[in-house]
C-alpha cells in the first residue's frame, strides 16, 4: 500500500466511526465508469455507490445544472416557494404517472416518510381504529438504518444493541405471496415491499409474485408500497423494476440515482388521495425540495430518459450476465440479475475477491458475507464491460 493512502486511511481510522468495512482505495477523482486514487491508479467502478450514479461520475449536464442553479439560490427551506420545485414535480408525474410528490433527501428519510403516510392513510381513510395500523414487510428487506426501520429487519446484527424497537410491523417470506395472504388482517394499511432486493444480493421474486401481492393489496385496500431506492431509474432494464411484471405500486419511493450522484434526493410518489392526507405542519424537511435539489434530480432524470439508459441496462445487462454465466469455477454457486444489476454468489468468502479485483483495477463490494454485487454505471462501455468479466474469470482462476 503506497505511503500517501495509508495516511489517509490512518485519518479515517483514527477520526472517523467505525461503522463500515471499505476496501482499502483513496479515489480522488471519477468520471464516467472510471475512479481514481490518490496515487493515480484508475479503477472501473462496477458498484456505481449503490446504483446512485446510474448515469455516470460527474455527469456534465448534472454538472453544469448544478453549478448554474448553484449560482443562483441553493436553499429556501419549505418556508417559501421555489421556481425549481413545481417543474421538479411535474416532470416526475409526466415520467411516472403519479400524482403527487413529497421531496425528502436521503432514501431513508423517504421511507420513513412513507411509512408515516400509509399510517395516516389506514386511519383517515380506510378506518383503521387509532394505534392499531399494521404494515407487512418482506425476510431480508433492506429500507434503510433508522430506528423503525431497523425494527422490521430480519438481519440481526441491524438490530443489536438498539433496542427497543418499533411495534406494527409483521415480517412475510420474500416473494411468498400465499403468506402474504395469511398475513393481511382489517388494521393491514400497507405492504412494503423492494421488486428485487439489493442489500440481499440481488434477490428476484418468483415470476408473478409482484401481480399477485398488487391483486391481495388490491382486494383487501391495501397500500402496495414499492421502495426503488436501488432498483428504479433504469437500473434493472426498466426505469422501473415493477414494470417488469406490468403492474402499478400504490406508492414509489426513489432517491440514490434521482440526482446521478451529486446530491441527497429522494421522493415518495402516490395518488392524491394518499398523500393527500398530509396537512402543513404534519411532515417536513429543511432541506426537502430544495432548488439546488430540484434542478439536479431534473437533469439527472433527463438524463436516464434522453440517454436511453434503461434500455442500454436491459441489453447491456442480458450480454453480461451471459457472459458471467459462461466462467467456469468451482468456486461460483451461481450468478443472477436483471438489467445491470448482478449477483454472483460464490461458496468461499467474497471479501478475498473483491480486494484481489481491486489489485486488478476494477472495483466492487460483498454483501452477505458470499455474494458479489456488481452494478456499474448504466453508462458503461461494452468493451469495459467485457474487460470486468475478464477479470473476474481470471481472479477466479488463481484461487
Amino acid at each position: 500500500m503506497e505511503a500517501l493512502t495509508k495516511d489517509f486511511i490512518g485519518l479515517e481510522e483514527q477520526y472517523g466511526a467505525h461503522n463500515y468495512h471499505p476496501l482499502d482505495v483513496v479515489i480522488e477523482r471519477a468520471s464516467g465508469s472510471w475512479v481514481y486514487d490518490v496515487e493515480g491508479k484508475r479503477y472501473l467502478d462496477c458498484l456505481a455507490a449503490y446504483s446512485a450514479v446510474n448515469q455516470g461520475h460527474c455527469h456534465p449536464r448534472i454538472l453544469e445544472a448544478m453549478v448554474e442553479q448553484a449560482q443562483k439560490v441553493t436553499l429556501t427551506s419549505r418556508a417559501f416557494r421555489n421556481d425549481q420545485l413545481p417543474l421538479f414535480y411535474e416532470e416526475l408525474h409526466a415520467l411516472t404517472g403519479f400524482e403527487m410528490t413529497l421531496p425528502m433527501n436521503s432514501g431513508t428519510e423517504a421511507v420513513e416518510s412513507a411509512i408515516k403516510v400509509a399510517r395516516k392513510w389506514g386511519y383517515a381513510v380506510k378506518g383503521i381504529p387509532a394505534g392499531r395500523a399494521e404494515i407487512i414487510v418482506c425476510t431480508n428487506n433492506f429500507h434503510g438504518r433508522t430506528i423503525s426501520i431497523v425494527s422490521f429487519s430480519s438481519e440481526d446484527q441491524y438490530k443489536d444493541g438498539f433496542g427497543p424497537f418499533l411495534e406494527g410491523f409483521k415480517v412475510v417470506p420474500f416473494g411468498d405471496a400465499g403468506a402474504l395472504r395469511a398475513a393481511v388482517t382489517a388494521n393491514t394499511c400497507a405492504f412494503l415491499v423492494e421488486p428485487i432486493q439489493g442489500e440481499a444480493g440481488v434477490l428476484i421474486p418468483p415470476d408473478g409474485f409482484l401481480a399477485e401481492a398488487r391483486a391481495i393489496c388490491t382486494e383487501h385496500n391495501v397500500l402496495l408500497i414499492a421502495d426503488e431506492i436501488q432498483s428504479g431509474l433504469g437500473r434493472t432494464g426498466e426505469m422501473f423494476a415493477y414494470q417488469h411484471e406490468g403492474i402499478v405500486p400504490d406508492v414509489l419511493i426513489i432517491g440514490k440515482a434521482l440526482s446521478g450522484g451529486f446530491y441527497p434526493v429522494s421522493a415518495v410518489l402516490a395518488s392524491r388521495e394518499i398523500l393527500g392526507v398530509l396537512h402543513p405542519g404534519d411532515h417536513g424537511s429543511t432541506f426537502g425540495g430544495n432548488p439546488l435539489a430540484c434542478a439536479i434530480a431534473r437533469a439527472a432524470l433527463r438524463v436516464i430518459v434522453e440517454e436511453g439508459l434503461a434500455e442500454r441496462s436491459a441489453l447491456l445487462g442480458a450480454e453480461f450476465l451471459e457472459r458471467l454465466r459462461r466462467i467456469e469455477s468451482p468456486h461460483v454457486r451461481s450468478v443472477r440479475g436483471r438489467g445491470l444489476w448482478i449477483a454472483m454468489e460464490l461458496n468461499i468468502a467474497a471479501r478475498p475477491v473483491c480486494e484481489a479485483l481491486m489489485k486488478e483495477g476494477m472495483l466492487c463490494k460483498e454483501t452477505h458475507t458470499t455474494v458479489i454485487r456488481l452494478a456499474p454505471p448504466l453508462t458503461i462501455d461494452r468493451d469495459d464491460l467485457m474487460w470486468a468479466a475478464d477479470r473476474i474469470e481470471a481472479v477466479l482462476g488463481r484461487l
